[in-house]
């Protein structure tokens, strides 16, 4: 198998298995009860957390442990807003965001709040004009994430906490780092970071929320104040430990890991384009400044095929990509992201995201190209694009 989705899920490293099947048949005590079981968990999730904030690097705040990035998305834009409502009404994110966020400033829209949506270019890179015009002095959340999960372009965090500061906006910055975590720098502006664990080789069913120091959020999930308040209901213990340890071992080999993705990517377009009639919709420079390209996706077009049906053919040879963002894979309708780009609905059709892994290595890029190249010349001679 040849597995090449790596931004809709990561394969767990072995020893966050082992580490996690311990804490579901031997220490697998409530972290909430007295006695020594509930202790010996409690210390589990507080040393995953310590890995957690060591790992993030972003300096003094605390982490929030959820159930996924999603969770963590949405305390960090209900949390901001119920905050700081008193202070303004302006919302500002991007037109390309995960539906995590997405979904949550439409449902913010519909409680009267004004949500500016900033556009981007075609190769996913945001329009910096738009968004210094969009932020203003009654902004109270601008939330932008950090590496775009389909075209794996770095967005201009940097520059918009700098243009919060010069607009003296009153609110916070979020960014979702699910996608950049473990691969490149994470930003250090931000006022609330989330990541997610099944997207470093740890387990599903994992997410956190970090919170910079001196920040008041609001909880949403309320109940028996775990989380130090901030999220009720008794903690995943064994996906806890798993996410820390998968944190700590995905940044230890983060440079090597990066160096090594962006070989794989770098042959697979050059073998791409070799086709013929490819767009690269990816940014083609690999590095963690704005507007370059995170070294773990390649979004591709392949003219007059259909990206479904190549998705599927591949399979058939142990050949595993996307035609999109897994997340909302199941909804009708074509990628908001590509839409936003400019891409015409035949080219959305006919694109692929390939994303990589830890566990993906040289050695298969040129199987992967046979393969593609195999799939799309036999779709283009059969004519069959409408």
């Amino acid at each position: 198998m040849i597995y090449l989705d790596n931004s809709a899920t990561t394969k767990q490293y072995h020893e966050v298995t082992e580490l996690m099947v311990r804490y579901m048949e031997e220490d697998f005590g409530n972290p909430s009860a007295l006695y020594q079981p509930g202790v010996d968990a409690e210390k589990a999730i507080k040393n995953a957390r310590r890995q957690l904030k060591d790992a993030l690097g972003l300096g003094e705040g605390d982490v929030y442990f959820t159930s996924c990035g999603t969770e963590a998305d949405n305390l960090a834009i209900f949390g901001a807003v119920r905050s700081l409502r008193r202070l303004g009404n302006r919302i500002v994110t991007s037109a390309v965001e995960h539906p995590a966020v997405l979904e949550c400033c439409k449902r913010l829209e519909q409680d009267g709040f004004e949500v500016i949506y900033v556009d981007v270019d075609s190769r996913c890179r945001l329009d910096e004009h738009h968004l210094a015009g969009a932020i203003n002095d009654k902004t109270i959340l601008v939330s932008l994430m950090h590496v775009n999960n389909e075209t794996g372009t770095v967005m201009p965090v940097d520059k918009a906490r700098a243009l919060m500061n010069e607009k003296k906006a009153p609110g916070l910055f979020h960014t979702d780092c699910v996608q950049s975590f473990g691969k490149i720098s994470l930003p250090k502006g931000a006022d609330l970071v989330t990541v997610s664990g099944h997207k470093i080789h740890g387990p599903k069913g994992t997410g956190a929320l970090w919170v910079k120091k001196g920040i008041n959020l609001q909880p949403y999930l309320l109940g028996g104040g775990q989380e130090s308040g901030m999220r009720s209901g008794t903690q995943n213990v064994s996906g806890i430990a798993g996410f820390g340890l998968a944190a700590e071992m995905s940044v230890s080999s983060m440079d090597v890991d990066a160096e090594k993705m962006k070989e794989i990517r770098q042959r697979l377009i050059e073998g791409f384009t070799s086709l013929g009639d490819v767009v690269i919709n990816s940014p083609e420079i690999v590095g963690d400044q704005t507007g370059n390209c995170c070294p773990s996706v390649l979004n591709v077009t392949f003219r007059k095929t259909r990206g479904e049906v190549l998705l599927h053919t591949l399979e058939q040879d142990g050949i595993y990509v996307s035609t999109g963002s897994a997340c909302s894979s199941n909804k009708k309708g074509q990628s908001h992201v590509l839409k936003a780009m400019g891409l015409s609905p035949k080219d959305i059709e006919g694109t692929l995201r390939f994303s990589f892994g830890r566990f993906n290595t040289l050695e298969e890029t040129d199987e992967v190209i046979e393969k593609v190249a195999a799939a799309v010349n036999r779709f283009r001679k059969l004519g069959s694009f409408r």
